[in-house]
């Protein structure tokens, strides 16, 4: 006798969802409102996405450092930090004032 009781309450909240939902988008400002949350989504998937590829670059990146320690002769007792490694450039002559 429980399917039948559980079936009528979850048709209950199913129909008070649907009013809930047809009232919401009946509001004065609600297209904007919704708008922006669409706008909002789409700009969190996009940033999830980019974020998820970042953890790729990262493990490259600690991959070629190894190499290059490996390289330089410092094997595995040195350690960098990419963050906080100021990579040296080559500077241009300055002109003459």
């Amino acid at each position: 006798m429980t399917q039948p009781r559980q079936r009528n309450l979850v048709e209950r909240l199913a129909d008070a969802g649907e009013e809930a939902i047809q009232r919401i988008g009946n509001a004065p400002g609600a297209d904007r409102v919704l708008g922006t949350l669409n706008t909002v989504r789409d700009r969190v998937d996009d940033l999830q996405k980019r974020v998820r590829g970042l953890e790729g670059l990262e493990k490259r990146l600690t991959a070629v450092e190894r190499r290059l320690d490996k390289l330089e002769g410092k094997g595995a007792t040195g350690t960098r930090k990419s963050t906080s490694r100021k990579r040296s450039t080559t500077q241009k002559p300055s002109s003459p004032s």
